[in-house]
């Protein structure tokens, strides 16, 4: 049996100096409704959502286990525009599988970015990299995934650990549903320092310098054979200067 290791949370207060000293951070579910400010209701609205993700077709690795949506804003301060719906794209540098490609995923459900809480999500989350950066404009890429067990085992990193081509990485857990697996780890892009742990709590926050750190989940599998489970998150990429492939 594989150990599980818990997530090293910090507080409220800790967030912005883990994120320049440690190059992640973590927030524990209650503070994350603190810092947004999110009710469980309107939390449990947003996720509602993910009941209605249609299958990532562009798998090259034949799978049937990922579902996601795709939308893009611009998030300058309290001010959250979305942009016209455009194409997934990434360079091989950062994604050895799936970069070099134009992935055109369905957009995020328009009655959830119309929920108040939706905007309060990014432009929170858009301090977070403000302070790490400085303020000023950030294009962001936001990803709705549902990884399932379809297949027996499902995938949330096929491409193993990454950066992402960014400036941070938010992944917010939304739930899990009977699996086993599903291990974030967290390491040093240029050194031998990392962290693994396990997300279990729904709503709970890692957030990310990409600049500074890359970043895999372990693959899923259900907790009885032959049975659907799956892991539900929501990933924020905040980038300066533009969108990636222009």
């Amino acid at each position: 049996m594989t150990s599980e290791f818990q997530p090293p949370y910090v507080p409220l207060y800790g967030v912005s100096s883990a994120l320049q000293t440690g190059g992640f951070t973590l927030l524990h579910a209650a503070d994350v409704q603190r810092w947004l400010p999110a009710s469980p209701t309107e939390l449990d609205a947003l996720h509602a959502g993910w009941n209605d993700l249609p299958p990532d077709a562009y798998l090259k690795d034949g799978g049937r286990y990922r579902r996601r949506r795709h939308s893009c804003f611009v998030v300058d301060g309290a001010e959250v525009s979305a942009v016209p719906h455009r194409a997934h794209w990434q360079p091989l540098e950062y994604n050895a599988l799936h970069g070099g490609m134009q992935r055109w995923f369905e957009p995020m459900q328009p009655e959830l970015l119309a929920l108040p809480v939706w905007g309060r999500l990014l432009s929170q989350v858009g301090e977070a990299v403000s302070e790490l950066r400085g303020r000023q404009p950030w294009f962001v890429e936001a990803h709705s995934f549902r990884i399932d067990t379809t297949d027996g085992i499902g995938r949330p990193t096929p491409e193993g650990a990454h950066r992402d081509g960014v400036d941070l990485v938010a992944v917010f857990m939304l739930g899990r549903h009977r699996i086993k697996g599903g291990e974030s780890r967290v390491f040093e892009a240029d050194g031998p320092n990392g962290q693994r742990f396990t997300l279990q709590e729904p709503w709970s926050l890692l957030l990310l310098d990409d600049q500074r750190v890359i970043h895999e989940t372990t693959p899923i599998q259900p907790v009885e054979p032959g049975t659907l489970g799956w892991r539900d998150t929501l990933v924020l990429t905040y980038r300066s200067g533009g969108f990636q492939g222009g």
